[in-house]
């Protein structure tokens, strides 16, 4: 896989897998972060990471979002 090719990968959500999907802690909807490569809850304010096309979903990952980043 080229490098351009990684990073399709990496900002490419399946619009179904995203559908799936919520939030471990609140069970809440996701939104997609396409610049970050992150899954975001808005409600546990927390950006969960997704690499090599793999959201990882444990909160222990997550990266907490700043207010700024939440608006």
């Amino acid at each position: 896989m080229s490098g351009n090719d990684a990073k399709d990968l990496r900002r490419a959500v399946d619009p179904k897998m995203l559908e799936m999907l919520a939030c471990p802690l609140t069970k809440m909807p996701l939104s997609w972060d396409a610049d970050k490569s992150e899954l975001v809850s808005r409600a546990a304010r927390l950006a969960y990471p997704v690499r090599d096309g793999v959201p990882i979903m444990l909160p222990s990952e997550a990266r907490p979002l700043e207010d700024d980043e939440l608006s």
